[in-house]
């Protein structure tokens, strides 16, 4: 097999991974934005999470991890709008924010 060809499969194979990988994250901050909502009892808006911005950053153990930030959006009564966050470390959250609404602090996991 030529390098090219080996190194275009390699691509596209990290490609493939980013893409799946990127998939479950957004769904894990899907989920916790969701519990989050519920748990303050307000409603999950779309039950959908925007992503907002991916960087590399390090772990507490040292390791590489892409840090993921998601947006999503939620309402205490139905007639308005608040904006939520959640970011995650690799696959794991580690801050979430529900609170403009009731004007309190950030949750930060971890």
């Amino acid at each position: 097999m030529p390098f090219f060809e080996i190194v275009f499969f390699a691509a596209l194979c990290a490609l493939a991974w980013f893409w799946f990988d990127t998939v479950k994250a957004r769904e894990v901050g899907r989920a916790a934005a969701k519990l989050a909502c519920r748990r303050e009892g307000v409603q999950l808006l779309d039950d959908t999470v925007a992503f907002r911005s991916l960087r590399p950053t390090r772990d507490d153990e040292g390791r590489m991890a892409l840090r993921r930030v998601y947006d999503f959006e939620y309402s205490a009564d139905g007639n308005d709008r608040y904006r939520g966050s959640v970011m995650l470390l690799g696959r794991e959250v580690v801050m979430l924010d529900v609170s403009s609404h009731r004007r309190t602090t950030r949750v930060i996991i971890n």
